[in-house]
């Protein structure tokens, strides 16, 4: 994206102060803060960590401030920041299992271990506008959760893996090299790793839509929502000094499996499969659509034909994210004044030319 353009500096300097003029807003509103953002515009912020890749609420918070809500400006603003940080290494594979369960649901069973829990959603809300929050004040405290709610809450899409009706997750190559989209350039054709990569820092909107289009036909499936988590999960890292594994802290996450139908082939029977999503914070919508789209994606490992755009793996992971489509899209604002004068004389001599043989066959006509 271009970032500095010559000439005019006085009118870019300008802007600079009117766009803080605007983010400031009337002066006699008090301002709003870093911590009220963070706490009250939490989804929000969810979404910017998620995209920008970093797992700093504050830094997110600020960034939305600062971006006056734009939230792929803020994204842009996350992921720069990004890039100045120290690298210490890689964490070790969190244990999603072992999740701090604050919201979990199944839409294919209705009693699994552990038992589901409804959690902060807006799913049952009716969508009506509610003039009291106008007014402030403490909410009605929620009642807390059974004590008999078993605290071992294992994944539903095990209850499949029992009857040998689900796919194998496969426990991987501890020595395989994972690829790292933050650091290396996309290429094609893409694993799995380094797609579910570019998903979640994928645009929401973009990721939605395309998971959408599958429920409707332009992909080969039908999913069922297997199981969706949201809590705090434990990181570990292992130091170079101490060569052991040491917790660090924890970040929230919601994950998804989605559950799809699979006709099998000839190596692999009849069974189901599955699709993978996983954000930062509370951001269901994102998983959700992330494990359509990975699903979709996987079409050639499974043998599946290729018909639709979600399961393109160079369409919808050359697109995808919002900072790239961003930059490429708003470029277009700076000045083009040399190449459309180009294009103009072009135009206008092809123009020319069409004008003279409509007169040419007019006057052969005649």
């Amino acid at each position: 994206m271009y970032v500095a353009v010559k000439g005019g500096q006085q009118a870019i300097a300008n802007a600079h102060k009117l766009s803080a003029e605007e983010r400031r807003g009337n002066p006699d509103v008090p301002e709003i803060g870093v911590d009220q953002i963070d706490q009250q515009l939490s989804i929000a912020v969810d979404r910017v960590m998620t995209e920008g890749s970093l797992y700093d609420r504050q830094l997110a918070a600020l960034a939305i401030k600062q971006a006056r809500g734009d939230m792929i400006e803020a994204i842009f603003l996350v992921r720069a920041s990004r890039t100045t940080l120290p690298r210490f290494g890689y964490s070790v594979p969190m244990e999603t299992s072992d999740m701090a369960i604050r919201r979990r649901i199944s839409a294919t069973f209705k009693d699994i271990p552990g038992g589901q829990v409804l959690g902060p959603t807006f799913d049952y809300q009716h969508r009506l506008i509610d003039p009291a929050l106008a007014e402030g004040g403490a909410p009605e405290p929620a009642e807390t959760a059974p004590a008999d709610v078993d605290a071992q809450s294992p994944k539903v899409l095990g209850l499949l893996g029992q009857e040998g009706l689900m796919e194998a997750a496969g426990d991987g190559d501890d020595d395989a090299e994972i690829g790292d989209l933050t650091r290396d350039p996309l290429d094609f054709p893409a694993d799995r790793d380094l797609r579910l990569q570019n998903l979640v820092r994928g645009d929401e909107g973009f990721i939605l839509s395309l998971g959408y289009s599958t429920q409707r036909g332009y992909a080969r499936g039908h999913a069922f929502a297997g199981e969706i988590r949201m809590g705090e999960v434990a990181v570990s890292f292992v130091p170079e000094e101490l060569g052991f594994e040491i917790e660090i802290g924890e970040v929230a996450l919601t994950e998804c499996e989605m559950v799809t139908q699979f006709k099998g082939s000839s190596k692999v029977p009849p069974q189901f499969t599955r699709g993978y999503g996983l954000a930062f914070g509370q951001c269901e919508r994102k998983a959700m659509s992330m494990a359509l789209v990975d699903r979709a994606l996987r079409a050639g490992e499974l043998g599946e034909d290729r018909v639709a755009p979600a399961q393109d793996e160079e369409f919808v992971m050359s697109h995808s994210d919002s900072v790239e489509a961003t930059g490429f899209v708003e470029h277009l604002k700076l000045p083009h004044y040399v190449d459309f004068q180009a294009e103009l004389e072009l135009v206008r001599r092809m123009r020319a030319e069409a004008e003279g043989k409509q007169a040419g066959t007019g006057e052969a006509a005649e």
